[in-house]
Parts: C-alpha cells; structure tokens; sequence
C-alpha cells in the first residue's frame, strides 16, 4: 500500500461513517444540524466515498509491482 492509497482508504471510511451517521440522524426525525444540511452531507458522502475507495483500489493495484 501507498501512501495516496492509505490516504484515499481513509477518506472513503471517513465517508462512509458520515453517511452512516447522516442516515441514522435523518431516520430519528430531528437531526441535530437540521435536515438541509444533513441530507448535503449524505449525498456528497456516499459518491465521494466510492470513488475514493475506487481511485485507492486503483492505485494500490497499480504499484503492486
């Protein structure tokens, strides 16, 4: 693994754990930073975390060598 790799990995968990995070407060119904800017945290997290994970599977293959 690369440093970019690690990087990249970290950024897609960190992503994923706001996702998370943002569904959880949006199903209870009265999230603690208001529903506008919970649901921009949802919908930037989840593709900015695939295609973190996909540039960090992209790179750690291409240094396999």
């Amino acid at each position: 693994m690369t440093p970019k790799s690690g990087a990249l990995l970290g950024i897609a968990c960190l992503t994923a754990i706001a996702a998370v995070g943002c569904m959880f407060e949006l199903s209870s119904g009265d999230p603690d930073w208001g529903t506008a800017p919970t649901a921009i945290i949802l919908a930037l997290s989840i593709p900015s975390g695939i295609l973190a994970f996909i540039a960090a599977v992209k790179d750690a293959r291409a240094n396999m060598q």
